[in-house]
């Protein structure tokens, strides 16, 4: 008579996983609130440096091109040294990039302001990482559960990144926006200590040696895979290319920036605050039915925008922009933990946000030039294509089947 296979995560209530579950949402919080308040100094302090202002949103755009070169790496890094080596040079590098940043503000010099940016590009890769880390130590039935619950601390960076931002930026009369870079640093050494309770094991070297999992050329042919790593290369890149061209598109319809501004808090507060509840969703309907929803909600999106430019059409379109941005990712990125074993998600992950950040970083250099080329209304069809696609992609994987998990 065979022995049936315990779940031990499950049989002891999952209990270190919730503790790390604990300790990535403070990470995501404290240390996620440095990007906060990149995204919005940046510009105005690019603008204060260049020479050309058409350059001045750069430093924004260039992030995502550090974080996309350092994906994989970092994801191979962690495989070899564990989570907590890899999140500590995560933070070691946002703060050297502050400090870069800030030194630049000081001196007055663009190029290295930029230098300061792509490396806080490898923070934000590893940031990324946060939400397998979460799956790492949990049930199968914790899972989905686990990797929302992290997102959702995105949603406390989302408060305190913007307070700190407002607070810091003047803290230094003579160098404005430096103090936002300072306590950046601040904020990193803070996130630092907390991680040090993060409690992953690290499989032997003698055990990864030996086991290094199917090829990544073979792993990656898998329906699931593919429909996996699309819908959240589509569901990222999509909430990129609106949620960046916004506020300029605002401003240029009669709007103020505070407007702008408080549209997109509450576009950022749909993104997360979902987070609470999208993985008990997960696991009584399944991964592709939420995926389905966050797509066609990011539609929804582009219908309203195009439907009008009054303050309510923004407001609507931003808050379903980042509703469908929850479903689609928190589904993609919990589907995807069905395609490799532990000894194969090093590569898996690292390929993921390679492709991911990839279209994102597309979107984010796009969206702007579009919108000064065409206007806010061709930003929305821009969306239609790559919508489409991923909805036929999960059509084809509900035709083909899907292989059962891999535990």
């Amino acid at each position: 008579m065979s022995t049936p296979i315990v779940d031990t995560a499950a049989a002891l209530g999952d209990g270190r996983a919730k503790r790390n579950v604990a300790v990535l949402v403070f990470a995501q919080a404290v240390l996620g609130s440095q990007l906060a308040i990149n995204i919005i100094v940046a510009g105005l302090a690019g603008a204060a440096l260049a020479d050309d202002p058409s350059l001045a949103t750069l430093p924004i755009s260039i992030v995502v091109v550090g974080s996309l070169l350092t994906a994989p790496a970092m994801s191979l890094f962690m495989g070899r040294y564990g989570r907590r080596a890899g999140f500590w040079v995560a933070a070691l590098a946002g703060a050297a990039a502050s400090a870069l940043c800030a030194r630049a503000l000081f001196v007055g010099s663009f190029g290295l302001f930029l230098a300061g940016s792509v490396l806080l590009g490898v923070y934000q890769a590893t940031q990324g990482f946060f939400r397998f880390a979460a799956t790492e130590t949990a049930s199968e039935t914790f899972k989905p559960k686990a990797i929302s619950w992290v997102l959702a601390g995105g949603l406390l960076s989302a408060v305190l990144g913007p307070e700190i931002a407002t607070l810091a930026s003047g803290a230094i009369a003579a160098v404005p926006y430096a103090g936002a870079y300072l306590a950046m640093i601040a904020l990193n050494v803070v996130g630092a200590v907390g991680l040090w309770f993060l409690d992953i094991p690290t499989a032997p070297r003698a055990v990864k040696a030996a086991a290094t999992g199917r090829p990544l050329a073979v792993i990656a042919r898998q329906p699931v895979f593919v429909v996996a790593a699309l819908s959240a290369m589509v569901g990222f890149s999509a909430m990129s290319l609106v949620m960046t061209s916004t506020p300029l598109a605002m401003v240029g319809h009669g709007f103020t920036p505070a407007d702008a501004t408080d549209v997109v808090r509450w576009h950022i507060v749909a993104m997360f605050a979902p987070s609470f509840f999208t993985g008990s969703v997960i696991v009584r309907f399944g991964h592709l039915p939420v995926i389905t929803v966050g797509l066609v909600l990011l539609g929804v999106c582009g219908a309203i925008a195009l439907a009008g430019v009054d303050l309510q059409h923004f407001y609507l379109a931003l808050i379903a922009l980042g509703l469908g941005w929850n479903f689609s990712y928190i589904g993609a990125t919990s589907l995807l933990g069905t395609t490799h074993t532990r000894a194969e998600q090093a590569k898996v992950q690292g390929l993921n946000d390679f492709l991911v950040l990839g279209l994102v970083a597309v979107g984010s250099f796009g969206s702007g030039a579009l919108l000064d080329a065409f206007g806010w209304s061709a930003v929305q069809y821009a969306m239609a294509p790559a919508l489409l696609l991923a909805l036929v992609g999960i059509a084809w994987l509900g035709l083909v089947g899907r292989r059962a998990p891999i535990v």
